[in-house]
């Protein structure tokens, strides 16, 4: 924790939550160090929890049995933009007597990371954070709308009792409109309350920055919003299109 929390002080990386977990030589496993509840912190408490839920799970399981342990939280895990294979990479070297620290940083270089943490002893574990929801979002919504379409004009041209029938279908797919547009506006929602608080974040270590390690952090600022700008145009492309496909 200190390692990284000193290449966050000198600005060689942005530290945003971290936690730290670890197994004794029973083979239990327990939360040394709590990531933050707030929006900085969720990505990290999900990592965290689902790792628990992992280690804590079945003696012998092979690895790769994540998401038959894990049941309902993988989808928390997708959604914070993290791959289930992960978990297993980490699941794997954490043995009785070891500890892990899950963090989410942004480093420009792989270096002064992998430098600290080997001279510890440690080995890093790296995963961008995707966009994986996002997609799923777009997906289910193009396909409940061309969905929509193809059983309103079967509708025009149906019998009166095929209506009906009908009906129910059309009833029913609106329903999954409206829940994938309560997703997206519930991601956008989280995607603009996590931005914030990483650029407010950023800005705090500017201020204690040098002026070579400033017009870094800058950097980092810059592509943040600019990747937050994109990620929520497609959001709110998605919420008006199932609008739009909501209309009578």
């Amino acid at each position: 924790t200190r390692a990284l929390q000193a290449l966050a002080e000198e600005g060689s990386i942005s530290l945003y939550a971290h936690a730290v977990i670890a197994k004794d030589a029973g083979g239990s496993v327990t939360v040394k160090e709590e990531a933050d509840p707030g929006p900085l912190g969720g990505a990290v408490g999900v990592l965290t929890g689902s790792l628990i839920g992992l280690l804590g799970g079945p003696v012998g399981v092979a690895v790769g049995g994540t998401l038959g342990i894990l049941g309902g939280s993988a989808y928390d895990i997708v959604n914070a933009g993290i791959h289930v294979d992960f978990l297993d990479e980490v699941a794997e070297v954490l043995t009785p007597g070891k500890a892990a620290m899950v963090a989410e940083i942004e480093e420009e270089w792989v270096t002064p990371v992998d430098t600290r943490m080997e001279a510890l002893g440690g080995t890093v574990f790296r995963r961008a954070r995707g966009e994986v929801v996002d997609a799923l979002i777009e997906r289910d919504n193009a396909a409940a709308e061309a969905e929509l379409a193809e059983l309103q004009a079967e509708a025009e041209q149906a019998s009166a009792e095929r209506k009906a029938k009908l009906q129910a279908k059309i009833d029913a797919t609106k329903a999954r409109l409206q829940e994938t547009q309560k997703r997206a506006k519930e991601k956008s929602e989280a995607t603009q309350r996590e931005a914030e608080a990483k650029m407010a974040s950023l800005k705090e270590q500017q201020a204690k920055a040098s002026a070579e390690r400033k017009q870094q952090i800058e950097k980092r600022r810059a592509e943040i919003e600019a990747k937050h700008r994109e990620r929520n145009a497609k959001l709110s492309e998605a919420l008006k299109l199932t609008k739009e496909a909501l209309k009578p």
